[in-house]
């Protein structure tokens, strides 16, 4: 319809006696997301919906529970409710806590379950029935590439929660979806040279594999990491996830010949294989001359936390840690903390930051739209969110900061204070090409329900 065409419908409903001449003295704005109903979930009330789905039963449960609280956490802020927490050091930020774009935020969450299955009922449940425009969450790659998949069907924006397979961004990547979190070739290339100096380049290692995208993808980086400095992988196993005993598993590694046990395990499965392998003596074994090490290339404190003493010493990696010294990293970890009485873990910290950047990328648009906020976000820069400069590449919607080392403290100052920064690499030495790892984003999905 022309300029033209509209008013002279104008003029035919005047004469008629549905619109008064004053109706037509009043200017028309067109303001954004006025007509636009063509795209899922649009809020028309004076609040919007936000997804949360998490594992808050099996064997990521505790990492899930953890990010429920970080997400209440970060609708409280949005909401202008409570001190702020980083939303005072996010720059540059549109944010105006507010609520997004003047609406008030909530909630609905959903239980993962760590299965695939169950997380895209949930998720799907959230946007038919509660009409959920952003779903976050998950601390399986297996859940979050699966819920990613719906999401992109259906028409909303993924913000990846706790995911670290490659696939994810990798050959699995969609439009709609986002990661904050780093991958499993970023916790390979900043090991690697960790473990090298530490360990020597002579060494034979064992894995353990959670049997699952994620566990495969790691395993893989690991692989890649240490035998292109001279390690031999003796043996690499599966293993199911939430196997609960890992013995069958632990004691062939006794007479493998293997001097290095490398843990591709998350959650509670890392609590319980690692706990189990230092119970069954291979910390005080020597092997080939050498004494025997133990690796988990993903930690979080929540882990170490399970592991108790079993986690002294032992290097992995982590997406951030409570202790950073940082403005944005030290004013969350007092806001969870006040509000939950312990500080948050990676999972709770990458859980809160999503939520801040989908609303941010909403008020930068101006708009709920998933083509505006796909647009806001592809190539954003920002920092003050506790992990250091950091950008949204735009060719695979992957985070890029600094990726830190940790070890098991030796000799912790209290129930938290359980791993060491060791190394802070930079981001130029865990980058690679956006090809590197396959897929295709697509087109943005920005269609009705």
């Amino acid at each position: 319809m022309s300029i033209n065409d509209f008013k002279l419908d104008r003029r035919l409903l005047m004469k008629s006696g549905l619109i008064g001449g004053a109706a037509l003295a009043t200017p028309m704005h067109f303001i954004k997301d006025a007509h636009a109903e063509d795209f899922c979930n649009m809020p028309k009330g004076k609040s919007v919906t936000l997804g949360f789905n998490v594992p808050q039963t099996g064997a990521y449960a505790d990492e899930g529970a953890d990010e429920l609280r970080a997400f209440k956490l970060a609708v409280k802020h949005l909401n202008g409710e409570g001190d702020g927490g980083m939303i005072n050091t996010f720059k540059p930020s549109s944010l105006k806590g507010n609520g997004i774009l003047g609406k008030k935020v909530e909630f609905v969450t959903g239980d993962t379950q760590t299965k695939s299955d169950a997380a895209r009922a949930s998720a799907k449940r959230m946007i038919e029935k509660d009409g959920a425009i952003m779903i976050s969450g998950g601390s399986s790659s297996g859940v979050a590439i699966a819920v990613q998949g719906l999401c992109q069907e259906a028409g909303v924006i993924f913000m990846a929660g706790l995911t670290h397979s490659n696939d994810t961004t990798g050959k699995d990547k969609r439009a709609n979806g986002f990661r904050h979190f780093f991958n499993t070739h970023m916790s390979g290339a900043a090991l690697g040279p960790v473990l090298e100096k530490e360990y020597g380049k002579d060494r034979k290692a064992y894995h353990l594999t959670a049997d699952y995208t994620w566990g495969w993808s790691q395993e893989k980086s690991m692989r890649q990491a240490t035998e292109s400095r001279g390690w031999k992988t003796v043996a690499a196993v599966k293993t199911p996830v939430g196997a609960g005993d890992f013995s069958q598993y632990i004691t062939p590694v006794l007479n493998s010949g293997a001097d290095v046990l490398i843990l591709n395990h998350y959650g509670k499965d890392m609590v319980n294989s690692l706990t189990q392998a230092v119970q069954f003596g291979l910390r005080d074994k020597q092997v080939n001359g050498k004494n025997f090490e133990i690796v988990v290339p993903l930690f979080s404190r929540l882990m170490a936390q399970g592991a108790g003493d079993a986690i002294k010493g032992i290097f992995g990696s982590t997406n951030w840690n409570w202790s950073l010294k940082d403005a944005a990293s030290q004013a969350f970890v007092k806001s969870f903390g006040a509000e939950y009485g312990a500080p948050p873990s990676m999972a709770a910290h990458t859980c809160y930051v999503q939520t801040l950047l989908y609303a941010n990328a909403c008020e930068m648009g101006g708009t709920f739209s998933p083509t505006g906020v796909v647009k806001s976000l592809e190539g954003f820069k920002f920092d003050g969110l506790g992990n250091g400069p950091t950008e949204y590449r735009a060719e695979d919607h992957q985070c890029f900061k600094d990726v830190l080392v940790v070890q098991g403290n030796e000799k912790p100052t209290s129930k938290f204070d359980l791993l060491s920064v060791v190394e802070v690499t930079p981001r130029s030495k865990v980058e690679y090409d956006a090809k590197m790892l396959g897929g295709s984003l697509g087109p943005v999905n920005a269609k009705p329900c």
